[in-house]
């Protein structure tokens, strides 16, 4: 028996093997991709669900320039008469320990610790690019910024007022009454948006981590 006869019948006995090897492979690169988009359509679904069409709008997955040459990705921006919702999405489990002025917050599964930076500072970022790209058109005191974790985590900690498990944001939303934006500003304010937000593509997001990547270093 020669060598390519020995490889094919290896080959042969394993090509089975590697159709599960790699679609799990595949998967646990692109799991924490997943799971930040199935956040993403939670908070979109709760949007349909609990907020009135005909006073809010949302915008999804906005990946925006900043002012430092690099870009920002906002998960969802929430525009209505009463304000400007900028939402940041965590799709975490376990236990969560944080609070306002932490550089990181943790996530506890069973013995197990993990570190993550303070979503209150990651979307502060996110309010300054938008207040920048919005300053001639609303005053900064009309951004709001909310944080959301999927109804699988536990708050262990007491947490600040914007941040929320579940749909419980849409209360906090709504209890912003007072109509402060017209409608005619409210247009402006989206054609702004949607004309500054990059392409939504594989390009867009492997530059916007490849920017973070680089500030992490």
């Amino acid at each position: 028996m020669n060598t390519s006869q020995i490889f094919s019948q290896i080959f042969s006995q394993l090509w089975w093997m590697l159709l599960i090897i790699i679609p799990i492979g595949v998967f646990r690169a692109f799991k924490p991709y997943f799971k930040g988009k199935l956040g993403e359509f939670a908070v979109s679904t709760h949007a349909k669900l609990y907020l009135n069409n005909e006073d809010y709008i949302l915008l999804n997955d906005c990946t925006l320039p900043d002012d430092q040459g690099g870009t920002t990705q906002i998960d969802h921006i929430l525009l209505s008469p009463f304000g400007i919702f900028i939402i940041e999405t965590k799709n975490y489990t376990g236990w969560i320990f944080g609070t306002e002025r932490q550089k990181t917050w943790t996530q506890k599964i069973y013995k197990k610790n993990y570190k993550f930076q303070n979503p209150l500072h990651q979307n502060y970022k996110h309010q300054k690019v938008l207040e920048k790209i919005l300053e001639d058109l609303i005053d900064r005191e009309y951004l709001h910024s909310v944080i959301v974790f999927m109804p699988d985590c536990e708050f262990k900690t007491a947490m600040p007022a914007n941040v929320f498990k579940g749909a419980k944001w849409t209360d906090y939303v709504k209890a912003f009454k007072e109509p402060v934006i017209s409608e005619m500003k409210l247009k402006r304010i989206q054609r702004r948006i949607e004309k500054e937000v990059l392409e939504k593509s594989w390009k867009t997001n492997r530059a916007h981590v490849e920017y973070l990547n680089q500030n992490k270093q």
